[in-house]
């Protein structure tokens, strides 16, 4: 056995400064493609894979017989690790090739594949593939499993292809998946189009004031605050505000907050906005009707609106919504204006068809905020305009798959029927491959386009959804405008997207199924690399029901046993969830039983000529007298030794936390 790099010694500094840095790029990053929640870092994935599989110097005693030459070696190996890191570098060639030819040595020009049982986010399989090794990957999530098709297994199938639409193209020479990526741009923009000759009569522009230039502008979100009816019997039939805030902008120079006018006589609040105030202004708007933690405040009567009462009012359906400020593209930046009636009454009108019956699951932390206030199933979460854009967007995927597949036959595409899951890489093949990355731009606009967007004033920008690993209650919310030039519009996603399908290597044909990990039938010789859940710290399957909703309605004709289930998998999902089984030693015993057996297979048929590498991202919990502790650590941990592997080395990469 020769002993590898990666159990001797890595350049842990700089992996950890790539991988940090790495957190800031969005640039044509693959995580662009679709939201998963806890992706390792890309240079840290493409650091251990290359150090996973090449020797260390001290294995080849007649090349380096003395410690002097072997750590001189193990220098020059720690350079090509030091620029292979680097963000700019994935794509570099010469660079990659340097790599490549080191793993080849090593391997004994026998490149070994690289199977993760736990692909995720499909960071580890990808930095395989474009590091030139056969990728392999499965996950039990469906989304997960989309989001690794769309990234290791449909672009080298359409790689080096000119795009197929009938519009100008943009250069004469397409490498990898940029071909692709411009069918997808020429095609997103079709629908856009489509979907407001549908729908765009309700998303008006606004007339802006002559202090703003006049004229007509397009809006960029609508600002609605909750309301509940008043708590005081004196107005009981009225909906009052709750709000966290009725500032639009904290910028200086810029300020801009929302005044609410209250007439207890007529009982009614109207808002209006103003773009100027002094301190204790600002700081009152800042405060909304926030009264203490989770309390309001009625500004009628000024009675106490308890979070029980909220709660109380919303599960008997009374938890409605006002709109309070209008945010708009001025002449020269944002605009701040105050509401309308005519732009209140054109929300109201929409009338959505369909929306996602899907049930929330409630004991869950992560996403029990929705049915605790009234929404139950998954297509509350979304106002009735939302869900009209929506559904107009996602219907129209079946009909632009109509049109990519007859303008690929008019290219000189082959009109093979073959479907994209069986294989294919015709027409239709291509037609759905296309419409896989238009659906990810409506699931990626449910992120910015649901009851749960917020405003930030201090940025002047929306907040997502997913701002954080669950899905909160808010009180007051950004309704984007589907169809502005601002983010959380319909082109926005669709760039992002792009510019990440350019950028992937679509080397060499990788494979993504769906699988439990206990399940994996592994290649012969197959190395192991890979990022298993976390005890209890994410609940993927959970959080990721909030986009299956979405890609089901779009995708399922396309891969329809993925799709043939109502919601993402629960019970088998292999994470210490209490809710699930019934406490914490029922739930520790789950994923300690079910993670045992999963290393095990790893164990039992994987290589024996190259260590395995496994993530683990643990919460530092209390300092106790024997240090530092974590209960999904020291489990995990123990679910290793008992799958028979041995444990001979442990790196903290900090940019992965």
């Amino acid at each position: 056995y020769k002993k590898k790099l990666i159990e001797v010694a890595i350049p842990l500094e700089a992996i950890n400064a790539a991988s940090t840095r790495e957190k800031s790029i969005r640039h044509g990053h693959p995580s662009t493609l679709h939201l998963w929640w806890a992706r390792r870092p890309l240079a840290a994935c493409r650091a251990v894979l290359f150090a996973q599989l090449v020797d260390d110097p001290s294995s080849l005693p007649d090349q380096f017989p003395t410690p002097e030459l072997q750590d001189a070696e193990r220098k020059r190996l720690f350079a090509i690790i030091e620029e292979l890191v680097i963000w700019e570098n994935s794509t570099n060639e010469e660079v990659l090739e340097r790599a490549r030819a080191e793993i080849r040595k090593s391997c004994g020009g026998e490149l070994p594949p690289i199977y993760d049982p736990f692909s995720g986010g499909g960071s580890i399989p990808l930095e395989a593939q474009r590091l030139g090794l056969p990728a392999y990957g499965s996950d039990l999530n469906p989304v997960a499993v989309m989001i690794g098709k769309a990234m290791i297994e449909i672009p080298p199938k359409f790689k080096n292809q000119e795009p197929i639409h009938p519009g100008l193209k943009d250069c004469g020479f397409y490498r990898n998946a940029e071909g692709l990526a411009e069918d997808v741009k020429y095609y997103g923009e079709w629908m856009r189009k489509k979907a407001f000759k549908r729908i765009g009569h309700l998303y008006p522009q606004v007339d802006l004031p002559k202090e703003n230039g006049g004229g007509k502008a397009t809006v960029i979100a609508w600002i609605w605050s909750r309301t509940v009816p008043s708590p005081d019997p004196a107005f009981a039939n009225v909906h009052v505000p709750i709000t966290s805030s009725f500032l639009l902008s904290s910028k200086k120079g810029k300020e801009a907050w929302i005044e609410p006018l209250v007439n207890k006589e007529e009982k009614t609040i109207s808002y209006r906005v103003h773009l100027s105030g002094n301190k204790e202004q600002i700081a009152g708007a800042k405060e909304g009707t926030k009264v203490g933690r989770g309390n309001f405040i009625c500004l009628l009567s000024n009675a106490a609106i308890k979070i029980s009462y909220v709660r109380e009012q919303a599960q008997n359906g009374n938890l409605d919504s006002k709109l309070i400020a209008i945010v708009a593209e001025g002449h020269r930046g944002r605009v701040y204006l105050s509401p309308t009636t005519l732009h209140e009454g054109i929300a109201s009108k929409a009338m959505p068809l369909w929306k996602p019956e899907g049930r929330v699951p409630s004991p869950s932390h992560d996403v029990d905020r929705l049915p605790m206030y009234g929404m139950p199933t998954w297509g509350d979460a979304f106002s009735k305009r939302q869900l009209l854009g929506l559904t107009t967007f996602s219907e129209l995927i079946s009909d632009v798959r109509e049109v990519i597949e007859r303008d690929a036959i008019k290219n000189g595409m082959s009109s093979d029927s073959t479907p994209l899951h069986s294989g294919g890489n015709g027409a239709k093949a291509y037609s759905e491959a296309i419409s896989i990355y238009l659906a990810f731009g409506v699931s990626k606009l449910t992120n910015l386009g649901s009851m749960i967007t917020t405003w930030m004033s201090d940025r002047g920008a929306l907040r997502e959804t997913f701002a954080r690993q669950a899905i909160p209650m808010v009180w007051d919310y950004a309704e984007v405008n589907f169809f502005s030039n601002s983010a959380g519009n319909w082109s926005t996603p669709i760039d992002k997207i792009c510019k990440a399908i350019a950028e992937l290597p679509a080397t060499i044909d990788g494979t993504i199924k769906q699988l439990n990990a206990s399940e994996v039938n592994f290649p012969t010789s197959a190395v192991i690399s890979t990022d298993p859940p976390y005890y209890d710290n994410i609940g993927y399957a959970d959080l990721s029901d909030f986009f299956f909703c979405w890609l089901r309605s779009a995708l399922r004709p396309v891969f329809p046993n993925i799709f043939g289930v109502l919601a993402t998998p629960k019970e088998e999902e292999l994470i210490a969830s209490t809710y699930r089984h019934g406490g914490s030693e029922n739930a520790e015993n789950f994923f300690l039983n079910g993670m045992s057996t999963a290393i095990g297979r790893m164990a039992l048929d994987t290589s024996d000529d190259f260590p395995a590498t496994i993530y683990y991202a643990f919460k530092q919990s209390e300092v106790q007298s024997e240090g530092i502790s974590s209960t999904g650590w020291a489990t995990f941990l123990q679910a290793i030794i008992n799958a028979g592997f041995s444990i001979v080395g442990t790196c903290v990469n900090a940019g992965a936390k």
